[in-house]
C-alpha cells in the first residue's frame, strides 16, 4: 500500500489532473468561439460547409471544411490567447537580463583574487 501511496503523491499528479480538466473546459470555449466565427462567416458569404463538394468525383469537401475550421481555430488561439498571454507575461514578469551566471561570476572573482595574491592562474 505504501508503494501505491508514493505513486499517487509523487510528482505532479494533481497538477496534471487539474491541467487536463482545465484543458477540456478550455477546449469547449475555443470550439464555441470557432463555431461562432463560422456562423458569422456563414452570414457574410453563405454557410462554410464544403462537405458535399467533390470535383471530379473526389470528395475533398470534408477536408476543406476541416481546413477552414483549423485556420480559424489557430487564429482564435493565437490572437485571443497566446498573444495577450505573452504580452501580460512580459509586462508583469519581465525576463531577467542576460549576463554572467552567478557561479561563473564567483569563479571569476576567485580567479582574480588568486592572481592578485601572486598565484599563477
Amino acid at each position: 500500500m505504501t508503494g501505491f501511496k508514493n505513486f499517487l503523491l509523487r510528482g505532479n499528479l494533481v497538477e496534471l489532473a487539474v491541467a487536463f480538466i482545465m484543458a477540456i473546459a478550455f477546449a469547449a470555449v475555443v470550439t464555441a468561439t470557432v463555431g461562432m466565427i463560422m456562423d458569422l462567416l456563414g452570414k457574410v458569404g453563405g454557410t462554410p460547409d464544403f462537405s458535399n463538394y467533390s470535383p471530379g468525383g473526389v470528395s475533398v469537401g470534408a477536408f476543406l471544411t476541416a481546413l477552414v475550421s483549423f485556420v480559424i481555430l489557430s487564429a482564435v488561439v493565437y490572437f485571443l490567447i497566446v498573444l495577450p498571454y505573452t504580452k501580460a507575461k512580459e509586462r508583469y514578469f519581465p525576463s531577467e537580463e542576460e549576463g554572467t551566471p552567478a557561479d561563473v561570476a564567483l569563479l571569476e572573482e576567485i580567479r582574480d583574487l588568486l592572481r592578485t595574491r601572486g598565484g599563477h592562474v
